[in-house]
């Protein structure tokens, strides 16, 4: 049985540390203070009851991050503190000298990479980014990031442990800005708000145009699979017409800078391009959740299996 720390108290904690107790692991959680600590189990394991995780008599654990010290057993630390690099900086260090070798260290950041955060380090071969999306404990992929010196045999080790944990993880060979799906990500949202700023769609429009079509697909087929099925005869002509109009802006559109300034940053404001009274977010959030959850059904149902 693997044996995870997760270090760190907050939103993302909670789900990653779900979904290792509804795997079936031992999870510990390490805070600022063992109260947090506490609080923190206490909703990941209501979060994995809510996955409809079957009762276990497996013992987790919560901590303080510099009190706690047995490693025994553990097959994988992962760090998910504040977005802060000189904080993260401090706690690889610790973890440095602290975790016995052998077991590797993951760092839960999407903007710092993992070659910065553990440059200098004894151990740094150990460590990598290991990158969830939210919510962690619904969506599948975890980016396992190669820094400078990690181990890829080690990297394939820890791919493996998510396997076995129900994650779909991809080994990220090269340590870059935004790793693998954030870039495609940010391609498609540069264009998506170009198309905004330009008034060619509205955003409800193109949110649409994306969920009922390409979007509605790839949960079935990935980009390349899709592209298999379909041919790239028929991309290759259509990119000759629409690849030279494609946007390749380098600044933020203007309608999300305006947003910005104007303090309409989407529902923890209460307005983005669309207006977010708290209860029609909460409802907007619950709904958006049990989504997910019908499209990991989707995802399940790969060929041959």
């Amino acid at each position: 049985m693997d044996r995870i720390v997760v270090i760190g108290t907050g939103t993302m904690a909670d789900g990653i540390g779900a979904g290792f107790i509804e795997a079936g692991a031992a999870v510990v959680f390490l805070g600022r203070s063992v109260e947090k600590a506490r609080l923190a189990l206490a909703r990941a394991v209501q979060i994995a009851q809510s996955m409809n995780a079957a009762p276990s008599a497996v013992r987790h654990e919560a901590g303080s991050i510099e009190g706690w010290n047995d490693w025994t057993g553990v097959t994988w630390v992962i760090e998910t503190v504040a977005e802060d690099f000189e904080l993260k900086q401090e706690l690889f260090a610790a973890l440095d000298a602290r975790v016995p070798a052998g077991i590797p260290i993951g760092s839960n950041s999407s903007g710092f990479p993992i070659s910065r955060i553990a440059q200098g380090l004894t151990s740094r071969q150990r460590m990598f980014n290991a990158h969830y999306f939210m919510p962690a404990h619904l969506v599948p992929l975890v980016e396992v990031v190669l820094g400078e010196d990690s181990d890829p045999v080690l990297g394939e080790a820890v791919c493996e442990l998510y396997r076995r944990s129900g994650k779909r993880p991809v080994l990220v060979r090269k340590d870059i800005p935004g790793f693998l799906a954030n870039r495609i990500q940010h391609a498609l949202m540069r264009e998506a708000l170009s198309l905004i700023d330009s008034g060619i769609a509205s955003a409800a429009d193109v949110d649409i145009a994306v969920r009922y079509s390409f979007g509605f697909r790839y949960a079935a087929a990935g980009p390349v699979l899709q592209k298999e099925i379909s041919g790239w005869d028929s991309m290759a002509r259509a990119a000759v017409e629409i690849y030279p109009s494609l946007s390749n802006s380098a600044t933020l559109a203007d309608c999300v800078t305006e947003r910005i300034a104007a303090g309409k940053t989407g529902m923890k404001a209460g307005a983005g391009f669309m207006e977010w009274p708290a209860g029609k977010a909460a409802a907007e959030r619950a709904a958006y959740e049990e989504r997910l959850k019908a499209s990991f059904a989707v995802l399940k149902m790969e060929a041959g299996s």
